[in-house]
């Protein structure tokens, strides 16, 4: 079954980004997964959610899981979904895969929540927010469920 998921990020691995092993240092990960997620959010935000820059989003809990090295000239696709919408948070996973194998190299799941930057405080998503998390939450659990 092909993952129907949300393209989130297309990359290469470096030879900068690997270590003395020779492979992609977890540094680089960490920020492929975090524009990754800047993707999805905006997608949930929606450009009014964008423009109001008294809010923005907290990531609360990430976890990484490494399932396959990643070498310099690796290409990169990652696709996210929404797992859970919150009243405040969103719940998505990351799936980090070779752009032309579809190896996995990498899951990330993250917990992120809405948040007032003035007040520092988790607030609600708004309608149109939950809207937007539902139904990518949704089309993952259909895309998930099919059939091919």
């Amino acid at each position: 079954m092909p993952d129907q998921s949300l393209v989130t990020y297309v990359g290469v691995a470096h030879p900068w980004m690997c270590d003395v092993m020779g492979h992609m240092n977890v540094r680089h990960y960490a920020a492929m997964f975090d524009d990754a997620s800047f993707q999805l959010l905006g997608h949930i935000a929606g450009t009014e959610g964008l423009a109001d820059t008294s809010r923005g989003w907290a990531d609360v809990r990430s976890e990484v899981e490494y399932k396959h090295e990643t070498k310099a000239g690796a290409l990169l696709t990652i696709r996210s979904r929404v797992v859970k919408a919150g009243r405040s948070s969103v719940t998505f996973e990351q799936v980090m895969s070779g752009s032309l194998d579809g190896v996995v190299h990498a899951v990330n799941r993250t917990v992120s929540v809405r948040f007032d930057l003035a007040e520092r405080v988790a607030v609600a998503l708004d309608a149109d927010m939950r809207t937007r998390a539902e139904a990518l939450q949704a089309e993952a659990a259909a895309n998930e469920n099919r059939v091919d």
